[in-house]
């Protein structure tokens, strides 16, 4: 199996989340945002999920099998748009939290060799 290389354009909105954390060509900052789109995405699916739940079911329009695919597709779309558009802003929030422990140095521990 051929894996043909990542172009030099790398956009890592357009790259699954294993891709972007592997990818030597994204900055550590852009893995941070792009992982934290990601996450909000997901709690959105997750609440989007809960939220139709409670959609009345009508005995004149019985549920098939591919209205829960479709559901999920819609859903899964939902959240991935709210996200890249800033939503919830919980993406906002937690990006900035992770690279500013990106920045800040760790303390030392005790069993660290003091130099």
């Amino acid at each position: 199996m051929e894996i043909s290389a990542l172009p030099s354009n790398v956009r890592a909105a357009d790259l699954s989340f294993e891709q972007v954390a592997s990818n030597p060509k994204l900055s550590e900052e852009a893995k941070i945002t792009e992982a934290s789109r990601q996450f909000e995405a997901v709690l959105l699916r997750q609440i989007l999920t809960e939220a139709t739940k409670t959609v009345f079911k009508s005995s004149t329009n019985p549920e098939s099998s591919s209205d829960g695919i479709y559901q999920d597709m819609i859903t899964n779309t939902l959240a991935d748009k709210i996200s890249r558009a800033g939503g919830l802003g919980l993406s906002r929030v937690l990006n900035q939290q992770l690279k500013h422990e990106l920045r800040t140095p760790a303390p030392p521990t005790e069993n660290a060799p003091h130099v």
